[in-house]
């Protein structure tokens, strides 16, 4: 291994770390005030944009299991009482099924997995008198309290991992990844939500034998494109990986975010990533933002659909939300939008032709052509008796933009790597759509994105 082979893993395995929910940065947490739980379920605005709450008529995920490859999940938040199905921790700092908050970003995983699987909770009964509610008033409490995730009968699999800052479990992220995905696989999940990423479009050869397994056994992997703001102008691995369905960020006005979400050529569809609401360890909301809240959006539209159709491939899972998507920015797939902005009541009710190829590639046909591996025999797990070979970071497939100098120095900077006049065009484009987006939303975020928690409230609360 050369002496410049051996800094890019350092500077990959770094980037991966650091960039946690997919570009989510640390911020100070401000108190709310008091204030009813479903005041949080009500800035939910998603469940009815993006047409869930009519994509329900359908299909609500029963019967599908999302694993969560995050920071654990706490299962005794209110909105998650009796949606954990199992967990695993693959850190080796965690507790052994999975819901022990841990890494850089502990309440991680319970924001994503109440926004894709919340089940909401009933209030508590008030213990004085008061009047009989009218029938009118009664009738329209159609939800409980708390948050309603986007597939509130699905079943979630929590795989803990520890990223974000030096991990106490000793084993590093390349390791970490491809163990929690083939877990996933061997568990049951259908789907798998990845809400983290890197800046660096490349990935470990060693991460190659666990996507080509879940896809080969039919799973539908769905990871977060990354925010501007967290240092992440390009789409960064693992959502840089064929086959795998890339969700970008979307601003409250429905445009690309120009904080919340990155770009490039792998992206697939866009969701809400601003002014999110989800869960914290310990029976607490949030408001954040970012494509890591966006990403189990997309997930909850995907269980949604298996649930509905238990027989039909991942591959057309995927065809049926891109291809149901509303085309937005330049006509045809771009790499702001990819193929669109999510829309969950046309993926659940509208006929759909079949494909036979996956939209987003295939991580087969690459390690076909660029690894020149044995498909038939994927790479086997590593054992005391065999260990695996040290991992090599493959050629680029997708170029990496140099980060301005204004994003978080904090952050290694990415490796540069050549590229031609193709990819300058994709980005001025890029560019172009960005600016017309930021000035349709006359001026841009009310709030700057940060991927930060702003607000913070208790679930038993009541007024």
């Amino acid at each position: 291994m050369t002496r410049a082979t051996a800094r890019l893993r350092r500077t990959v395995s770094a980037l991966l770390s650091a960039v946690l929910a997919g570009g989510i940065a640390a911020s100070a947490v401000a108190t709310a005030p008091a204030a009813q739980a479903d005041t949080w379920r009500d800035k939910e605005y998603w469940l009815k944009e993006a047409g869930i709450t009519k994509a329900w008529e359908v299909s609500k995920g029963a019967n599908v299991k999302v694993a969560v490859i995050d920071s654990g999940v706490d299962g005794n938040h209110p909105d998650l009482k009796g949606v954990l199905a199992g967990g695993h921790d693959v850190s080796g700092a965690g507790d052994s099924d999975g819901e022990k908050s841990i890494g850089a970003k502990p309440e991680h995983g319970t924001l994503v997995a109440t926004m894709l699987a919340g089940r909401g909770h009933q209030p508590p009964k008030k213990t004085t008198a008061s009047a009989k509610p009218s029938p009118s008033a009664t009738a329209s409490k159609t939800m409980p309290d708390g948050i309603m995730g986007v597939a509130p009968e699905a079943q979630i699999l929590s795989v803990s991992t520890w990223l974000g800052s030096a991990n106490p479990g000793g084993k590093s992220d390349q390791d970490q990844i491809p163990e929690a995905v083939r877990w996933a696989v061997d568990n049951g999940a259908k789907v798998i939500n990845i809400s983290l990423g890197s800046t660096s479009p490349e990935w470990p050869q060693s991460w190659d034998a666990a996507f080509l397994y879940a896809e080969q056994k039919d799973v539908v992997i769905v990871a977060a494109a990354g925010n501007r703001v967290g240092g992440n102008v390009q789409v960064g691995a693992p959502a840089t990986i064929p086959g795998v369905l890339t969700v970008a960020g979307l601003a409250r006005n429905g445009q690309a975010s120009t904080d919340s979400s990155s770009q490039g050529i792998s992206i697939g569809v866009a969701a809400p990533a601003e002014k999110l609401a989800g869960g914290l360890p310990g029976g607490s909301y949030a408001e954040w933002a970012g494509t890591s809240g966006a990403t189990p959006i997309v997930s909850g539209v995907a269980a949604l659909i298996r649930s509905k159709w238990p027989e039909m491939s991942a591959r057309q899972v995927i065809n049926r939300i891109v291809s149901t998507a509303k085309d937005e920015g330049t006509p045809g797939k771009d790499p702001l939008y990819g193929f669109g902005v999510l829309n969950a009541e046309a993926a659940l009710k509208d006929d759909v032709a079949e494909t036979k190829a996956n939209p987003l590639g295939s991580i087969a046909d690459w390690i076909r052509v660029h690894r020149r591996g044995n498909l038939e025999t994927p790479a086997p797990e590593p054992t005391a008796e065999a260990p695996a070979p040290r991992a090599t970071l493959p050629k680029a497939t997708v170029p990496v933009a140099v980060p301005p100098s204004q994003l978080d120095s904090a952050l290694p900077a990415a490796v540069v790597i050549g590229f031609g006049a193709l990819f300058i065009a994709i980005i001025a484009a890029g560019t172009v759509q960005l600016r017309r987006a930021y000035r349709a939303s006359a001026g841009g975020p009310e709030e700057p994105d940060t991927g930060a928690i702003t607000r913070v409230d208790r679930a038993d609360r009541t007024s």
